[in-house]
């Protein structure tokens, strides 16, 4: 689809992914909402960076835990700028065993509501926009928690709520590709270790020993983490250049999930 002319709303956008993917649809000429709740203090760098947009974005403070103000949300896009194209549907909270420790209920709770059922009522609001505009994208983003849970070094970063959660993410994906369809595509990204995503620009990635830092490393076929820009160039891609995509969860990990597993040489055989 085209992104000039249309129409973002970036959840989680005040700062790291949200904000990297939310001004890059703004510099290719879409029109950007950036929703944000926490993380109060990185406001004023966000606001300095979108000065040069002017009038095409409007910051908006929207707490996803109460689903009665997802409506509200909706709304100010529609008001601001008459319809909604694209969804980055960027919420989530938790993982990191190492920050929390053991689960309380509350913990529990919280990480199921945000990273799970938030995305719920959020695509719900939108529907019918995204549906109006007769070619749109939502885009989930997520995590290879989904698949791998709290095992190997992985172990020190998710736990088992935000991994089930995630795992429910794919569900939704491929239902709302059916719902959505033809109008709206609706695609997953799933992310391994991105630095301001369980990286090293993450509080709970100073927390872990440099051997289990290592680890994670060696366990990444590619060897390294992931940057923010990696996930925003796979963004443009669903959006821009994949038109008959949908229903799909493209895995961008460095290859983690395959485990840095060494393949072993092809025995000679018997015959």
């Amino acid at each position: 689809m085209e992104i000039k002319g249309s129409v973002a709303l970036v959840l989680g956008a005040i700062k790291g992914i949200g904000k990297g993917i939310g001004l890059e649809l703004a510099r290719l000429g879409a029109r950007v909402v950036f929703n944000y709740f926490d993380w109060e203090e990185s406001l004023e760098e966000l606001l300095t960076d979108i000065a040069p947009f002017g009038p095409d974005v409007l910051i908006t403070h929207t707490n996803m835990l109460d689903t009665g103000s997802i409506d509200g949300l909706i709304q100010k896009v529609i008001d601001q700028f008459g319809r909604l194209d694209i969804l980055i549907n960027n919420i989530e909270r938790g993982g990191w065993p190492v920050v929390h420790g053991p689960y309380t209920p509350e913990q529990w709770d919280m990480e199921m509501a945000t990273t799970l059922r938030a995305k719920m009522w959020v695509f719900n609001a939108a529907l019918p926009y995204l549906k109006s505009s007769q070619e749109s994208v939502v885009i989930n983003l997520s995590s290879i928690a989904g698949i791998v849970g709290r095992s190997g070094p992985a172990a020190y970063i998710f736990n088992e709520a935000y991994a089930a959660a995630n795992r429910g993410v794919s569900l939704l994906t491929e239902t709302w590709a059916r719902i959505g369809a033809p109008q709206v595509r609706v695609n997953e990204i799933m992310l391994g270790m991105v630095e301001t995503r369980h990286g090293d620009k993450t509080r709970g990635w100073g927390l872990l020993s440099a051997r289990q830092q290592q680890a994670i490393l060696d366990h990444t076929l590619v060897g390294c983490l992931g940057e923010i820009e990696d996930v925003v160039k796979a963004v443009l891609f669903v959006v821009r250049d994949a038109p008959f995509m949908t229903g799909s969860i493209l895995r961008l990990d460095g290859g983690y999930v395959l485990g840095g597993e060494a393949v072993a040489p092809m025995p000679k055989g018997v015959l």
